[in-house]
């Protein structure tokens, strides 16, 4: 029974990971390849329907930051399918109500409800793949991504087949029902906790705790406003919505593939930083070729913004963790700098929307990204081993250095 026990909930857990993974972006990527038909149906303009990005990310940012509190008197259990239950109530709202003010309801409670399941996950995978935890990370941004693509891909589709957009936002509820199914039957997660949570409040005035939140929102902000606005880019010019929207596919198969590749390549070595250069500056080619280039090579620049924010999202949650040994502590870590970075991520859509409304083209926000880019490349240095390990043993993170 042990042998079989353990290898029915090592097999279930990888399973489960992937299965929670794809649940969380598409209530942000569908909306993108539909803009122009949600556009023409609620009247809202660039900047309004950018709302529909950004307010999910803030409610992961804020909900994160209370990820300590939410497992203290949640647990696992119950913390990640309430998130299931209420990213399955987002979809409905989609699929039976097509104003603007239900659509960014529905931003709202499947923000709320994706920032519960990606607050708890990290201890978690600390916890479950205690000497896997980079390539568990790696398989969980993987299918992260993953979903955000096979969303931008079908959801233009969908909405075609039934001639009808909110069909192809609202078609999200089925894999919703089949994560909370699989996480209800399968033993998997911790209970409530006893006791008082242990408080987060040092983490609020530690320095590398602060940069550790900037360079996560910095280096993963690129891909709120791919997710918001590629599609919108190539819709202006003059790409049909099926096209733009697999575009934004395509730019997800070399984020899965960089999500895969270089945790496990990390797993070799203790320092971080090489491989956070090289995924750095594949998003900066790329932001600028979407400039200078945007019709001569659109899928290699999508390919190096694609691998470069694959890796970055898995490498710098990485970094993250290496920072505490224990699983909770690690928890707590990762809980504060998602949400301080996802409050930084969520500003990315409404910026790149309003420089968009207020020059007519995307160009600008590109050009934002790239200067934001090359800022965390420098800020890159700074994460070397010899200035946390030492204090990774005893539970507290270092000054920066």
């Amino acid at each position: 029974m042990p042998r079989t026990e353990s290898t029915f909930r090592r097999w279930a857990g990888w399973a489960l990971l992937v299965c929670l993974g794809l649940n969380l972006r598409p209530i942000l990527s569908s909306v993108s390849p539909l803009l122009n038909e949600i556009r023409g149906a609620t009247g809202m303009s660039f900047q309004s329907s950018a709302w529909l990005t950004s307010l999910p990310v803030i409610c992961m940012g804020l909900v994160a930051l209370l990820g300590v509190r939410i497992e203290a008197r949640l647990g696992e259990r119950r913390g990640v399918s309430l998130g299931l239950l209420l990213v399955l109530l987002a979809c409905l709202v989609r699929l039976f109500f097509g104003q603007a003010t239900a659509l960014l309801a529905s931003a709202l409670l499947g923000g709320a409800g994706v920032a519960l399941i990606q607050a708890l996950v990290p201890a978690l995978i600390k916890r479950q793949f205690q000497q896997r935890v980079a390539l568990a990370m790696g398989v969980y941004s993987a299918s992260l991504m993953g979903g955000g693509g096979i969303a931008a891909l079908l959801s233009p589709q969908v909405a075609s087949h039934f001639a009808h957009w909110q069909v192809g936002l609202g078609i999200w509820v089925l894999p919703a029902m089949v994560a909370l199914l699989l996480w209800a039957c399968l033993p998997l997660g911790a209970g409530r906790r006893n006791g008082s949570p242990a408080p987060m409040a040092g983490l609020w005035s530690n320095r590398r705790a602060w940069l550790l939140a900037l360079y996560f929102g910095l280096v993963n902000c690129g891909y709120m406003s791919m997710v918001a606005w590629l599609p919108a880019y190539y819709l202006q010019l003059g790409w049909s919505a099926t096209q733009s929207g697999s575009l934004l596919a395509f730019m997800t198969i070399f984020q899965v593939t960089a999500a895969l590749l270089m945790p496990a390549l990390a797993q070799r070595s203790s320092d971080r930083r090489p491989l956070l250069g090289i995924s750095l500056a594949a998003q900066a080619v790329g932001f600028l070729g979407l400039v200078l280039w945007p019709l001569q090579s659109p899928h290699l620049w999508v390919a190096l913004i694609g691998f470069g924010l694959g890796a970055c999202f898995a490498l710098s949650l990485i970094l993250t963790l290496d920072h505490r040994r224990d699983p909770r502590e690690a928890g707590q870590l990762a809980a504060f700098v998602q949400g301080v970075g996802f409050l930084l991520n969520a500003v990315s859509p409404w910026l790149s929307g309003w420089l968009r409304q207020v020059t007519g083209s995307f160009a600008s926000a590109w050009w934002v990204l790239i200067v934001g880019v090359l800022a965390m490349l420098l800020l890159t240095r700074i994460f070397s081993p010899a200035s946390y390990q030492a204090r990774v043993a005893i539970g507290t993170v270092a000054p920066a250095t």
